[in-house]
Order: C-alpha cells, then structure tokens, then sequence
C-alpha cells in the first residue's frame, strides 16, 4: 500500500526548509524539565529568529533570562545556550528526517558521554516547535526544552 499524506498542507509542511523560515520571527511559551522523571516543566514566554544560517532564541528560568544560538553548518551546527550550553557544543545533522532541523551531539558530565538532540519543526497549524531532548548514555531520551511559537513578523 503505498503512502498518502493526509493533505497537501501536511505534505508541503513536511518539506519545509531553514530557507523557508529564514527572516521570520516567532514568539510563544517555552517549557524546561528538570524533573528527573519529566513530568514537570518550567514554564515562560520566548521568542525565536530564524536566518538562514542560526537558530537564536531567548527564554527565561527564575527569571532570569537566556538566550540560545544554533549557527547552522553543512554538515550540522554549533550550539551554545546561557543555561545548558555555555560552551560551543558541535553538532552533526541527523539523515533527512521530517525535522526543518535535526540535530545530534555529545557533552561530558562525568562518566560516558550523553547525547544532546535538537530538532525544529513546522506543525500544520503554523506553530514552530523547537525540541531539545537529553539522551542517557543507555539511550533513554529525557525531555529537556520544547519551545511552542506562532509567527510574530519578520526579522
């Protein structure tokens, strides 16, 4: 049987680019777990700028405010956060997925390495969703940020 999306909207949507999102602004509610078990999330306002070659975006935990960089590369990204990251991680793009961006990386925190997965995405409903999961060095993924954003005008 062979597959059908379910509207053109979703298909289109799928095939989205970081160029199609370039110059956009978007700005929404952001969530942070540091529940171990991920049931609880911090919860605050944050924006998102999309260019064609970075991700940034600001948020807030206590109120205090971060900000983020996803600078884009061919072959994946650099990645610095004032709260997880403040030091440059590098990142490989994941195979083609249905992701505008997929990312992957590895941090030191003593012990194995852990993995750091980042993902942008374009839901049908218009709203950009920027992920960020912490995986466990025997591979159970944690949720860690998600971003939920409506376009707020142009960069």
């Amino acid at each position: 049987m062979a597959f059908r999306p379910a509207s053109a909207l979703v298909y289109r949507l799928a095939m989205t680019t970081i160029l199609d999102l370039a110059g956009t602004k978007w700005s929404g509610q952001g969530e942070l777990w540091l529940d171990p078990l991920g049931n609880q999330a911090d919860v605050c306002d944050c924006t998102i700028e999309v260019a064609k070659d970075a991700i940034d975006y600001r948020w807030s935990h206590e109120g205090k405010p971060h900000t983020g960089r996803i600078a884009l590369r061919p072959e994946g990204a650099d990645f610095t956060d004032t709260f997880h990251a403040p030091t440059t991680m590098s990142f490989v793009a994941k195979a083609p997925t249905w992701c505008v961006v997929d990312l992957f990386g590895t941090y030191e925190c003593g012990g194995p390495p852990w993995g750091w997965r980042i993902l942008l995405s374009l839901r049908p409903t218009g709203e950009l969703v920027l992920q960020m999961t912490n995986i466990a060095p025997w591979g159970e993924a944690h949720r860690a940020v998600r971003m939920i954003c409506k376009r707020s005008g142009e960069a």
